[in-house]
């Protein structure tokens, strides 16, 4: 015959049970909850550092790449096209021919070499700016191609004749109905056409957008806004 039970013990089991249960909701609480702690935040602000680094990496890969690129297009089509005959590239559709150009892109304000100079320099200061809190990939390929091309055509204004900040601007490539323009231009038009795209698409340099940064909700709810790269995060990784 077995022996009967103890009350005791029945009242321990539970009480041993419910005691194990709190403990793991508790550890599953600290889990959850575990980015408001001190060492949490800390986490969150250095994979915040460490995705702002990656995209001004991206940022200044491609300015650099835009930059180079049409520096050295320029300094061949002097070197070999300049005084020559245009050579046709594509029948008379397109074509290549050396022009000096005092204006802005595609030939326009050439009267206003100095006041596009400053324009340019100023482009530069506004991206470094707007880098300070670049966590979007998008936005990192769009200020890229800017910054390359703002520091092609303002390196022509700086160091080119007639003197600085009154350099001419190496155009090259003639299109048939269209303006002589260079590689800079191009890479400014493709960043700018990127920017309005993103701008249209409500997104942020910081990777949110512009719903999150008013923490808005549709139907008038609101909620707190995310932190910035949080969106960044999910875009390119």
């Amino acid at each position: 015959m077995e022996p009967a039970e103890s009350p005791e013990a029945s009242v321990t089991a539970p009480a041993a049970g419910s005691a194990s249960a709190s403990a793991s909701a508790s550890a599953e609480q600290d889990r959850v909850t575990g980015a408001d702690t001190p060492s949490g935040a800390s986490a969150a602000d250095g994979g915040r550092a460490a995705l702002r680094r990656r995209r001004l990496g991206v940022l200044f890969s491609i300015a650099l790449l835009a930059y180079v690129i049409d520096l050295s297009s320029k300094l061949l089509v002097v070197a070999k096209l300049e005084g020559r005959s245009p050579i046709r590239v594509i029948g008379d559709v397109m074509t290549f021919q050396v022009i000096r150009n005092p204006g802005a892109a595609f030939g326009m304000g050439q009267t206003m070499t100095v006041v596009f100079t400053l324009i340019a320099a100023a482009v530069i200061v506004v991206i470094w700016r707007i880098s300070r809190r670049l966590y979007s990939l998008p936005w990192a390929i769009a200020l890229g191609l800017l910054l390359g091309g703002a520091l092609g055509n303002l390196t022509d204004r700086l160091f080119r004749a007639p003197g600085v900040f009154r350099g001419h601007v190496v155009d090259f490539i003639s299109v048939q109905h269209f303006a002589v323009f260079n590689l800079a231009d191009s890479a400014i038009v493709c960043g700018g056409i990127l920017v309005v795209l993103l701008s249209f698409r409500g997104s942020n340099p910081d990777g949110s957008t512009h719903r999150q940064a008013t923490g808005a909700e549709p139907g008038g709810t609101e909620r707190a806004a995310e932190q910035p790269g949080d969106q960044g995060r999910a875009e390119g990784e």
